[in-house]
């Protein structure tokens, strides 16, 4: 069997993503936030946790913690408590309140809204900043892959990789930078709803037919 051309996997991947539009037109993050600040914090949470626990913390904290100094201005012991269900409870006390701390020293109180000034705040990778980027400034700087993007990316053959880095750059330049956000949204929709990790439910994909692992897995 030859390899598909540079041609045939954008074609492909161009159907894959038409077909995801229509069946998740509208689509949002699974985070609860108001505003910028709450939506690095929540991010930051759900790092190795589910976004619905996250919410549960969050809608506590949230009238708690509502500006930069209430951040900066908290206990550590006493954040630690109030995030403990989220897990890793030490480590992202560490990166919210550091976070904050830069935020109010270095920008003025305002969560930056541009790539390389969130990566400069503690507790904040690529994926976080896209995050942030995408769904709270509504500005498309990368793709956000998950377990989930990396799972179906992968069964959909649209990346032959495992390092989310690469899977980005692979998915970003198949997709058009408008939906770069969005796109990410509906490949954790559909692998949470029907590209689970151990039973997938490829009879009720929309994507089986143009799914190489559709049946297989």
């Amino acid at each position: 069997m030859s390899k598909a051309t540079n041609a045939q996997i954008q074609q492909r991947a161009t159907q894959i993503f038409t077909i995801l539009r229509n069946k998740y037109p509208k689509v949002r993050s699974a985070l609860n936030f108001s505003n910028p600040l709450e939506l690095l914090v929540a991010t930051i949470l759900s790092a190795q946790t589910t976004d619905k626990g996250v919410n549960e913390v969050t809608a506590s904290l949230f009238k708690k913690y509502k500006t930069v100094d209430d951040y900066v201005s908290a206990a550590p012991a006493e954040f630690e408590k109030e995030i403990r269900p989220t897990g890793f409870y030490r480590n992202k006390t560490r990166s919210v309140l550091g976070a904050c701390k830069k935020i109010k020293q270095d920008f003025g109180g305002a969560v930056p809204d541009n790539m390389n000034d969130l990566l400069s705040l503690p507790g904040v990778a690529r994926k976080t900043a896209n995050v942030v980027l995408g769904n709270a400034f509504g500005k498309n700087e990368g793709i956000t892959v998950d377990r989930h993007v990396l799972r179906v990316g992968a069964r959909l053959a649209l990346t032959t990789s495992d390092k989310p880095n690469i899977v980005e750059q692979d998915l970003m330049s198949l997709a058009p930078r408008e939906e770069w956000t969005n796109i990410s949204h509906r490949l954790v929709l559909l692998g949470r709803n029907i590209c689970t990790a151990r039973k997938p439910k490829c009879a009720e994909c929309p994507l089986n037919e143009l799914c190489p692992s559709a049946f297989k897995v």
